[in-house]
């Protein structure tokens, strides 16, 4: 369990680290780099869990992915649009 924790908080840190280095022209679109670099092992963490307390011991591999795919997930969320907010002609 030590293992697949460790594991899964180093997938969380390149994850986030890969998406602030990726991309650049982008980064302004990040809310923070710090909440970035903190939201990648905190996710990367949490999906272990998650993964772990639905699959049980001895599946590494399914919670190390698990992992990276809610850390995906939690870090793309924190892009913001690409331009000014729109507004429907509705509204």
């Amino acid at each position: 369990m030590i293992l697949e924790a460790l594991g899964s908080v180093l997938i969380g840190l390149a994850v986030s680290y890969g998406a602030l280095r990726w991309l650049p022209a982008r980064f302004g679109r990040f809310r923070s780099r710090l909440l970035v670099l903190a939201t990648g092992p905190g996710a990367g963490l949490f999906g272990a869990l998650l993964a772990h307390s639905v699959l049980g011991p001895g599946h590494v591999v399914a919670t190390l992915l698990a992992s990276l795919g809610v850390t995906l997930i939690l870090v793309s969320l924190l892009l913001r649009p690409a331009g000014p907010a729109r507004r429907s002609a509705t509204a």
